[in-house]
């Protein structure tokens, strides 16, 4: 108790609690519907362009604006990793790695160029809660929101399209606007969440919630549940563990993460009579 109190008596932790948490929050519910149509790496994709852009954001001498800049370009990259992944030869995980790949060369290209962004640089790939400033809060706050009212007004259509895409179809679904929205909604939460867990980590927040979740839940519904409450839990502690020992935020967060996935995975494999 006498952590927590410690903890939340500095502002910086309060805008790091309350960003991580609903970021946590958006960012599992998503990816349940990107890990079961094998998009998990998405984030890392879609993180490295966020990379990209907050370098040279802060190599304009923009980086109190890198967070706003960097949002529509992400935005842009989903739409061109989903056009090129279904117009193309180039699938799946391939447009990914094409796009993750690009976008990093192009930071470090940049940093190469630029003198004193070492700081910048550590923060966009690694995260920190101290990058986290009272504009950022309001802004990622309010996104955040967003795409919590989206993802509920639309779950019968996500759930549909991620399940069969031809039934979806078939029963007068325009799969191509709510794949468009899915895309928008992830991009969006990756960039919130960089500032936290850094462009290497973001995709973390993705894929371990859901697979946890998928490990322990049959129908999707108690999976997207389960994944939400895996999520913010696994932050929460993080976030304390990396504040009472000194510890890296994003790293903390993806060992807790670690940990559960294993524990629920050795509970569903005594449930199976030890069959894989």
């Amino acid at each position: 108790m006498d952590l927590l109190l410690e903890m939340f008596s500095f502002t910086f932790m309060i805008r790091a609690v309350v960003v991580g948490l609903l970021v946590s929050l958006c960012a599992s519910l998503l990816g349940v519907s990107l890990v079961l149509k094998r998009y998990a790496m998405i984030g890392t994709g879609l993180g490295n362009v966020g990379f990209a852009s907050m370098v040279s954001a802060t190599a304009f001498g923009l980086s109190h604006l890198a967070l706003a800049i960097s949002m529509p370009v992400v935005v842009v990259a989903a739409f061109l990793l989903l056009r090129v992944s279904e117009s193309s030869k180039i699938k799946g995980d391939s447009a990914v790695a094409l796009i993750s790949a690009s976008s990093l060369a192009v930071g470090v290209i940049i940093v190469s160029q630029t003198t004193g962004l070492t700081l910048h640089v550590c923060s966009a790939m690694f995260g920190s809660i101290l990058a986290m400033t009272q504009a950022d809060l309001q802004l990622s706050v309010g996104l955040s929101i967003v795409v919590l009212v989206l993802f509920v007004l639309f779950y019968k259509q996500l759930f549909a399209v991620t399940y069969d895409e031809n039934f979806a179809k078939a029963t007068g679904t325009r799969i191509q606007v709510y794949k468009s929205l899915l895309a928008i909604l992830t991009a969006v939460t990756v960039v919130l969440g960089m500032r936290m867990m850094g462009a290497l980590l973001i995709s973390s927040l993705i894929i371990f919630p859901a697979l946890s979740a998928i490990r322990v839940c049959k129908s999707f519904l108690s999976v997207v549940i389960t994944s939400a409450v895996i999520s913010v839990a696994c932050f929460f502690v993080g976030i304390v563990l990396s504040f009472g020992y000194d510890l890296p935020t994003g790293a903390s967060v993806v060992g807790i993460n670690l940990v559960v996935f294993l524990l629920l995975s050795g509970v569903n494999l005594l449930r199976q009579g030890g069959k894989i």
